[in-house]
């Protein structure tokens, strides 16, 4: 089986943003990819850069740290759409998610570099 599975045209984004900041096209869980239409490859890219972090994190600590960056960044900015797109490891997907050989290039916690870069973010 490869992972992650993806799941087209599904609802789990539609029930997801309407608790969340965004408005939610896909997103990873784990093993698993929700999206509610079919996905282009940048997308399917975007969310494969997430399940190798999801891994390189043993899942539980993605668990932590992406809340957790999401709090903070709250703080910082007070708007929900700042602090999710100054998460590390949405930097790191959206900074990379066109260039399909990424995953190939990619090395293990490359999401770090973007701790750095938090203040060229916004």
């Amino acid at each position: 089986m490869k992972f992650p599975i993806m799941f087209e045209n599904s609802k789990v984004p539609v029930w997801l943003s309407k608790v969340s900041p965004i408005e939610i096209g896909a997103i990873s869980l784990g093993l698993l990819v929700f999206s509610r239409g079919e996905m282009s490859p940048e997308t399917k890219n975007h969310e494969t850069i997430h399940y190798k972090q999801w891994l390189e994190l043993l899942f539980i600590g993605f668990l932590i740290l992406y809340p957790l960056f999401w709090v903070i960044n709250l703080l910082r900015y007070r708007s929900g759409d700042l602090a999710y797109y100054d998460i590390p490891f949405e930097r790191e997907a959206y900074d990379n998610d066109q260039n399909l050989n990424y995953l190939n290039e990619r090395k293990p916690y490359a999401w770090i570099h973007y701790l750095r870069k938090q203040d060229e973010a916004v």
